[in-house]
């Protein structure tokens, strides 16, 4: 008598998933929320970009843009001729939005290397090197983060007038070109975490300390370098405050300078919001796409700096 083995049924996963809990369905609300706060400003100046100016005043609470028109765009970037800028609601204020924005990488561009760099120096001679009273000026360096910025343009304003740098790119690049606190901060975080075995083989090689700072610490600091140089780039595209001071021409003018200017040039009485969001848009456009391009790298490296 044979006897017939049951094969065992297989037990089908089940199909119906762990409800998400409560507390889970609150932090993702909370968080959705809270991102679309955050993106609603640069919703609604992309809206404002996108109306008629001559319109925005019909509708000024529509979500979508009211009479929708490339015309502020073509203002800012000086496609559109004075007659067209004033039949949309502008002004007829030219923009010299290309040799602005000139003016804005030259002096962003020059900060951050000067910072870069000569912070670079400085954050290795705090970490590495032995020298009396290190730790005490490490200290001043450290109270100058809590001076804040205005207290010092005065002083700047009146050395820069007497050395004759008003209106000159250097007189808006210098008082930023060298090293700030945040930077030697920064980077000094880094270099202490660097094995100091390595450098005591390129001593024993006959190194001397510059040749270990160009050679062996420059190379292995690229990612914090980067990061720095982007958060520097960034601070110094958006100074304002400075370069209105010192740069009041137009051979210098910076562009958040010039769309103050331009907010100003306004002789039929009101702004021209929607040729001045546009201007914002297209000024803060290069600057977000560098954020977003090196944003993790930006978050690894703070963390690893150890900055909390």
């Amino acid at each position: 008598m044979t006897t017939q083995l049951e094969t065992p049924r297989r037990t089908r996963p089940s199909a119906r998933r762990a409800r998400p809990s409560l507390g889970k369905v609150l932090a993702w609300t909370a968080l959705i929320g809270f991102v679309l706060v955050t993106l609603f400003p640069f919703y609604w100046m992309l809206r404002t970009a996108l109306s008629n100016g001559a319109a925005l005043a019909t509708d000024p609470g529509s979500l979508a843009p009211v009479d929708f028109t490339w015309g502020a765009f073509e203002r800012v970037l000086g496609i559109a001729t004075t007659g067209e800028a004033q039949a949309e609601g502008g002004s007829g204020a030219s923009l010299d939005f290309w040799g602005y924005l000139l003016n804005s990488v030259i002096v962003a561009t020059s900060i951050t290397l000067g910072q870069v760099f000569f912070g670079a120096l400085a954050a290795y001679a705090f970490a590495r090197l032995q020298w009396p009273g290190r730790n005490g000026v490490f200290f001043l360096f450290l109270l100058a983060l809590m001076v804040p910025p205005i207290f010092t343009q005065l002083p700047n304003f009146l050395l820069m007038r007497d050395l004759g740098l008003v209106n000159t790119y250097a007189g808006i690049i210098l008082p930023f070109f060298f090293m700030t606190p945040f930077a030697i901060f920064f980077l000094r975080q880094f270099f202490l975490g660097i094995s100091s075995e390595i450098e005591e083989a390129a001593r024993l090689d006959g190194a001397s300390n510059l040749r270990i700072f160009f050679r062996i610490i420059l190379p292995m600091s690229t990612g914090p370098l980067a990061t720095l140089a982007i958060l520097q780039y960034i601070q110094a595209w958006n100074e304002y405050f400075w370069p209105l001071l010192v740069g009041s021409d137009n051979s210098v003018r910076v562009l958040t300078v010039a769309l103050g200017v331009f907010r100003s040039q306004t002789p039929q009485g009101a702004p021209d919001w929607a040729g001045l969001m546009a201007a914002a848009l297209l000024a803060a456009l290069p600057i977000l796409i560098l954020f977003v391009i090196f944003s993790r790298k930006i978050v690894n490296s703070i963390g690893f700096s150890g900055i909390k």
